[in-house]
């Protein structure tokens, strides 16, 4: 699952705001932009209660980033020239199973910033930006509100997705700009499902330990 076949198995505004049109997507249409949102039985460890952003979907196949697993490595110890513009917790997040030995980062501009004039950021979708590790981040830093560094990605290969998608393992949606860079307190997978239409609400209640309930 989600691991271009290395690997057989692969902003939030707050869950109080209004819900929006933009807030859900047609599931049979993956775009850059999209939330996948581990469904409540997707048991596998890797992606088990995680959320996926989508920076790439095309006829090759499909590629993300988990934004909600922080790893206990801090920015500082892997790019220190980046920490003064990581978003809090600046810690590097494990971005998924596929080349855990290499950097990706993805940030979000500043309201009224276009980024197609900014050097090192690439558009993926609305202010949600790639960001080139080899950009000064010094002349980034009144044009982001914040950068998040992962630590490898997701991928699937032509039809993979959409085989995990028939077999119900995934809830799609829209990501915000805000789920990218969610505070510590935030629990985006709860936080996305909230804001989606009924009943996918009732899912967010869903116990991370069922034993437990």
């Amino acid at each position: 699952m989600g691991a271009d076949d290395e690997s057989d198995p692969g902003g939030t505004e707050g869950p109080d705001r209004p819900r929006s049109d933009e807030d859900t997507v047609d599931p049979r249409r993956i775009r850059a932009g999209t939330a996948l949102v581990s469904a409540t039985d997707l048991s596998e460890p890797t992606f088990r209660r995680t959320v996926v952003y989508i920076i790439e979907h095309n006829d090759a196949g499909s590629l993300g980033v988990v934004i909600n697993r922080m790893s206990q490595t801090a920015v500082h110890n892997l790019l220190p020239s980046w920490t003064d513009i990581a978003a809090s917790p600046r810690a590097v997040f494990v971005g998924g199973p596929v080349k855990q030995d290499s950097a990706l980062c993805m940030g979000v501009v500043r309201r009224g910033v276009d980024p197609d004039l900014v050097p090192g950021l690439r558009p993926v979708n609305g202010r949600v930006v790639l960001v080139d590790l080899d950009t000064d981040p010094d002349l980034l830093a009144g044009q982001v509100e914040g950068v998040r560094i992962f630590a490898g990605y997701s991928g699937w290969g032509i039809g993979q997705l959409e085989d995990e998608l028939a077999r119900d393992s995934w809830i799609v949606a829209s990501a915000m700009p805000g789920d990218l860079l969610a505070s510590p307190q935030t629990d985006v997978w709860s936080a996305v499902l909230r804001r989606q239409p009924w009943p996918l609400p009732l899912f967010a209640t869903h116990p991370i330990d069922l034993e437990r309930n």
